[in-house]
């Protein structure tokens, strides 16, 4: 292993400088209930959430740099800290949670829409085991092994607090995509005043008579592909963010899908019924609802197949390194667990952190929300343990973004079903409580993942930083807890408003994963479709093409991937091109977008309250929306206006970045180079 050897923080140890102070929890707080709150609308929308650290650091330096001249680059990493903690609880909940609320809307599974209190205590065992299961890990894989595992995002956040120390003029670039986000987003989809996607549909189905009498057939004219674009300023910046590789695998499955599945159906199945249109033909799906009724319709599960065999196979490819990293962690934490007097090798007493662990246990058997007894109990808290020491060192290796946690809540709600399903006497007397146990444990497990992944990146800060471990720790535990609290209500509120499942939150993985709870209870998924879906994903994976983002793909609408690749496609024009400024045109585009993603999350939220309150018997959402005065436009002028609303989207973001007048870029480059 390699030790620490005479690495040098920047603040040392024997210097005491402002951490956890008032200023840093009320900031934290408000940032991790404001970027859990972004991050769960934009997850229920593509899938996908973003890293909150860098936005939250250049945000909190922002603030306390310029706006209430302190001087204290650990107290902004303490906001950066509390504050990252919400995004991390949001993308586990995100991802099983509302398959509760997707069950209780239909009144035959007898599963009633989950309690705030519920949702509130999953999150919280789930965020405080993520966190207190990384303290003891903290010793033996920040400190031991400062010189083998990275943590990208980790460093990546101490070079930009670093880069702060010289002012806070980026947290501009983060407000300025904030706001014009927001603007973008309640002009679209608040007023209404143009259409959201731009499509174009290159064929069509019409009935005819047939040859036998009375019958009616139906004729494909041309070729019955649709493709087309969203115009989201977030969706966009997701693009940028992930980069153009994974922009293109993603826009890869909807072109597989919308370009090739689709029309394959039309032209092939045109006058056949199948699951789970079971009195309507493909035709007249396609007649009705165009090809988003048929990818709704069948598509979707041939993508849900190939995204559970994505996540399946992304873990069984992690296996080797996961044992490795099991084994490893363990052997180093018999190195020394805390005991030192030094001010950055101070963790939070053991004593506290056993105790906690222990009630925490005692409350997975004691809450009626997790049907289980004191033995699974005890199992699913050494499950978590394992899939927290797993994601806290494999985050430190390949980063937060390539962490399967996906993969190991599949398995993690296979293994529980099957387990809950196999140890029940009555299969069908007990379904309501296996379905809604599955989804508990599997939002545990996900959400300890999340957490602890999350709180290494933020304690591998902090080490090259030279923070004080225990107070990093401590904030973690409040930014959970603060977002927990916050994510019950944001998830009530978006279900009221859009309701999980539909176009404005289809909830990709909490949908995959009610589908695969049924699938081995009831048995009843279309299992043709599914399989279709994991041959796919077994061929991409051959291939050497990564199969999730694919999958994603697949799973999703085009117009979403369409919209993320043009994204990717800036990041790559940006990577290419030839400007002494690269760098920081690049990281320019990052703030920026990261800004716009928490802007168009906020506009979300505000116009899912705008849903549901109601004055003199109209939604607001009803008062404000304007679509009335363009309701008369010909389609191909309304594509126009949202084509030269996007437009103006891009060349926003260019003015921010490419175009942007950069000062001292001289003075900078010497100082890197010294």
């Amino acid at each position: 292993m390699n030790q620490k050897n005479e690495f040098k923080p920047y603040v040392s140890a024997e210097k005491i400088t402002p951490e956890l102070t008032v200023t840093s929890i009320i900031m934290g707080i408000i940032l991790a209930v404001v970027f859990g709150a972004a991050n769960a609308y934009l997850g229920l929308r593509v899938g996908m959430t973003v890293s909150a650290s860098i936005p939250a650091a250049v945000i909190s330096m922002g603030v306390i740099r310029v706006i209430m001249r302190k001087n204290s680059i650990l107290e902004s990493n303490l906001v950066q800290t509390i504050g990252s903690a919400g995004e991390s609880l949001a993308a586990g909940a995100i991802f099983t949670l509302p398959a509760l609320f997707m069950w209780a809307k239909d009144s035959s599974t007898g599963i009633e829409k989950p309690s705030f209190f519920a949702i509130t205590i999953i999150a919280l065992i789930g965020g405080l085991l993520g966190v207190f299961f990384m303290v003891p890990l903290r010793n033996a894989l920040i400190v031991r092994e400062h010189n083998t595992l990275p943590y990208p995002e980790g460093q990546a956040c101490a070079e930009v607090l670093l880069a702060g120390e010289e002012g806070g003029a980026n947290a501009g670039t983060v407000f300025a995509g904030l706001g014009i986000a927001a603007a973008f987003k309640f002009f679209i989809d608040g007023l209404k005043l143009v259409p959201s996607e731009i499509n174009v549909t290159f064929g069509k189905v019409t009935e005819a008579i047939g040859a036998k009498a009375g019958e009616i057939v139906h004729k494909v004219t041309g070729y019955p592909g649709t493709i087309g674009a969203q115009i989201y300023p977030a969706v966009m910046s997701v693009g940028y963010i992930c980069g153009p590789r994974i922009s293109s695998y993603m826009f890869s499955g909807g072109v597989v899908a919308w370009m090739v599945l689709i029309p394959l159906m039309v032209i092939l199945g045109a006058d056949h019924i199948m699951y789970p249109e079971m009195t309507k033909t493909i035709g007249q799906v396609f007649m009705e609802g165009g090809a988003g009724g048929v990818w709704g319709s069948y598509v979707r599960y041939i993508g849900a197949g190939a995204l559970a065999a994505g996540g399946i196979i992304s873990l069984v490819k992690s296996l080797p390194l996961i044992v490795r990293t099991f084994r490893d962690s363990i052997k180093s934490m018999k190195g020394g667990i805390g005991g030192s007097q030094i001010r950055t090798d101070k963790d939070i007493d053991m004593k506290i952190i056993i105790a906690a662990i222990v009630v925490l246990t005692l409350l997975v058997w004691l809450v009626p929300v997790i049907p289980v007894n004191i033995v699974a109990a005890i199992i699913i808290v050494v499950f978590g343990f394992f899939f927290a020491t797993v994601s806290s060192r494999m985050v430190g290796i390949v980063g937060s973004s390539n962490n399967p946690v996906s993969g190991m809540a599949i398995a993690t709600l296979l293994f529980s079903t099957l387990i809950l399903t196999a140890t029940s006497g009555d299969v069908a007397a007990d379904r309501v409580a296996i379905m809604t146990g599955a989804i508990a444990i599997g939002s545990i497990i996900c959400i300890i993942a999340a957490i602890a992944g999350d709180t290494s990146q933020d304690l591998k800060t902090g080490y090259l930083l030279g923070a004080t471990p225990w107070k990093q720790q401590v904030g973690e535990v409040i930014g959970v807890v603060a977002s927990a609290f916050a994510i019950g209500g944001v998830l009530y509120l978006l279900d009221a408003a859009w309701s999980f499942g539909g176009a404005e939150i289809p909830a990709p993985q909490a949908t995959l994963m009610k589908m695969i709870i049924e699938g081995v209870v009831d048995q009843q998924l279309p299992w043709g479709l599914v399989l279709v879906g994991v041959v796919l994903a077994v061929v991409i994976e051959i291939l050497g093409i990564p199969v999730l983002p694919f999958a994603i793909g697949v799973y999703l609408p085009v117009q979403l991937n369409a919209c993320i690749m043009v994204g990717g496609l800036i990041r790559l024009f940006f990577n290419k091109m030839k400007n002494k400024n690269k760098d920081a045109i690049v990281n320019d585009g990052v703030l920026y977008c990261s800004g716009m993603i928490a802007g168009e999350g906020l506009v979300g939220i505000l116009l899912a309250v705008f849903a549901i309150v109601k004055i003199n018997g109209k939604t607001l959402g009803d008062i404000i929306n304007l679509s009335r005065f363009t309701a008369g436009l010909p389609n191909w002028a309304a594509q126009l206006t949202s084509l030269a609303t996007f437009a103006l989207m891009i060349v926003i973001l260019l003015s921010f970045t490419l175009w942007k007048k950069r000062k001292n870029v001289a003075k900078s480059s010497e100082k890197d180079a010294e």
